[in-house]
């Protein structure tokens, strides 16, 4: 019997990103006086991740990612 894996950074890419759920979570845990430290252990994810949305809610008010600015990369052809 397998267990599902409750770390996140497990189930996603390199360059996936949280979903909203889980960046939600990060906000309410730093509204209940939660460290960094304590919300990464508790989530299982990177302090920098926690820290990076935590900053990114203060600054702009929304844990949302924002579209990236800048001219989308081209698709290969496959040949």
């Amino acid at each position: 019997m397998q267990t599902a894996s409750t770390h996140i950074c497990e189930k996603m890419g390199r360059f996936q990103e949280l979903s909203e759920l889980n960046r939600g979570t990060v906000i309410g845990c730093h509204l209940c006086n939660k460290s960094i430290h304590e919300v990464s252990l508790l989530l299982n994810i990177l302090q920098s991740t926690v820290s990076g949305i935590i900053t990114k809610w203060k600054k702009l008010g929304t844990a949302v990612t924002q579209p990236q600015s800048g001219r989308p990369c081209k698709m290969k052809r496959v040949g």
